[in-house]
């Protein structure tokens, strides 16, 4: 028994030796006497700055959320006018929300900065999408994947799953145990487990194609030769939504 034992803890012990790669902390350097603190001095006067330093040659700030939209035409204002992207990291477990970084570039300093908040779960945070148009995209992307709410924004809808779509996949709460409990995990949390057989399984086949199925997309047999009029029905579907996005217009198909 005391062998079996033996053997357990060495197994354990196992797990966090070097085989294991952990990445090292990056160092966080003064602004004082960088590139950044000019930008740095002017930003104070405009927003409360948390923290801010330089890590990996970016200027990095850190603010609180109900300063962002302020801040963001501040550092836009500055010539970090270029939009890079939004990344969003799921933090509920140590912090009870998410910690949002938006990633901007100064093409004439040749400088990248990120600035940094945290929103709660299930509050609400500015878009940032008056200042820079693209963040409409990355917005809907984190409530998309993470259920983020952006506040003014002028379309917030799912970007890449369906309207309908319970919860959200790049949480860390999202269920991993692959397709056997994934196929039922809407199915159970909208209906409950008795409505099983009534609505049936998700279909999680990612190549599936359906060759009758026109109107979501499969093509196979509905292929217009060259020359020939494509078929009536496609011109009863927009692939864009009416509302649309501001900035970019939807096209429409012509009637000959």
């Amino acid at each position: 028994m005391r062998e079996y034992k033996n053997r357990k803890n060495v197994q354990k012990q196992n797990y966090y030796q070097d085989r294991f790669y952990h990445a090292p902390h990056t160092k966080k350097l003064e602004i004082t006497g960088s590139i950044f603190e000019e930008d740095y001095e002017k930003l104070k006067q405009i927003s409360f700055v948390c923290s801010a330093y330089i890590e990996l040659d970016f200027f990095v700030v850190e603010i609180e959320k109900k300063d962002i939209l302020n801040t963001i035409k501040a550092m836009s204002d500055l010539g970090y006018n270029s939009w890079t992207e939004l990344a969003c990291i799921d933090m509920i477990e140590q912090k009870g929300g998410f910690e949002i970084v938006y990633l901007l570039l100064n093409m004439e300093k040749r400088a990248r900065a990120r600035v940094k908040t945290f929103v709660k779960q299930k509050e609400q945070i500015d878009s940032v999408s008056s200042v820079f148009k693209a963040a409409n995209w990355a917005e809907r992307e984190a409530y998309d994947m993470y259920g983020v709410i952006f506040a003014n924004h002028p379309n917030p809808k799912r970007l890449l799953m369906p309207d309908d779509w319970y919860d959200y996949p790049l949480l860390k709460t999202y269920p991993l145990e692959g397709d056997e409990k994934a196929k039922w995990y809407e199915i159970d949390r909208i209906f409950g487990k008795e409505y099983r057989e009534v609505v049936g399984e998700e279909n999680r086949d990612s190549g599936y194609v359906n060759n009758e199925d026109y109107n979501n997309f499969a093509r196979i047999y509905h292929e217009s030769k060259k020359g020939e009029k494509p078929m009536e029905v496609a011109y009863l579907q927009e692939y864009q939504e009416e509302e649309g996005v501001m900035f970019v217009k939807p096209v429409k198909r012509k009637k000959d």
